[in-house]
């Protein structure tokens, strides 16, 4: 698969298999494609080469930067629109819809957040509500662009504990970080500079030699073996690609 804005090549050559009841994780440069990859794996975005096939998956998608305003929507009110795709916009909610919404707001914990307006919470308090969202469509394949960036460590931990859920569930989660410590709770991790660089495991792929061809310059660190290459810093600036 590949995906190319004007004469710009976001992505070439891209292979890539994910398994239910695993998490994957992107890592690559600002610019390296990982939204991109995203994006047209979520169907938003249609590769100028080759294809993707979701073979019959629902897909939910957690995209970053969200806007600090929104309409005035409570938090309760953003949950629910998670069954939107099955329901519609004006549909009746079932008992179906509202078991979803309760045990997604659970696993999230903002039942103490519904009555809130959305514009009003804190960054933390807002992602967990759009995960709860996006958990409330019982997809099997969730997408979470950089989930955990910028949040406080008490909803950094319940995603990264809803992340396991899912995947104990048998979903696929695919993930995008500048962290290699969340990637380290992946099951794999793919690397990727406009093109796939190396795809496995964490430990087999989370090492020196594959991060510097990676990141380049942004990598500090020595050159340690794989049981000291946790002493590797990325550096990035943690902008947004196309």
């Amino acid at each position: 698969m590949g995906a190319r804005f004007g004469s710009v090549h976001a992505l070439r050559d891209v292979t890539l298999e994910f398994v239910p009841g695993s998490a994957t994780a992107l890592m690559g440069a600002n610019g390296s494609g990982k939204t991109t990859l995203l994006d047209c794996v979520a169907g938003l975005l249609e590769p100028t080469s080759g294809s993707v096939d979701s073979a019959g998956h629902k897909i939910a998608y957690v995209r970053q930067h969200l806007p600090h305003r929104w309409m005035p929507l409570t938090a309760r009110e953003v949950v629910t629109m998670g069954r939107y795709g099955l329901r519609g916009l004006l549909g009746r909610l079932q008992r179906s819809d509202l078991d979803a919404i309760e045990a997604a707001a659970r696993h999230l914990d903002v039942h103490d957040l519904f009555g809130l307006q959305f514009g009003e919470l804190s960054g933390g308090q807002r992602q967990r509500v759009i995960v709860a969202q996006a958990l409330a469509a019982e997809p099997t394949v969730l997408l979470l662009d950089e989930p955990l960036t910028g949040l406080d460590i008490p909803s950094q931990d319940r995603i990264l504990l809803v992340i396991e859920q899912e995947i104990a569930g048998g979903a696929i989660v695919v993930l995008s970080t500048h962290h290699l410590d969340e990637a380290r709770h992946c099951d794999r991790v793919a690397l990727l500079a406009g093109r796939v660089v190396a795809v496995g495991p964490p430990d087999e792929v989370l090492v020196p030699d594959r991060l510097r061809e990676t990141f380049g310059a942004r990598i500090l660190g020595d050159h340690a073996d794989h049981d000291h290459d946790h002493t590797l810093l990325v550096l990035d600036d943690h902008g947004h690609e196309h």
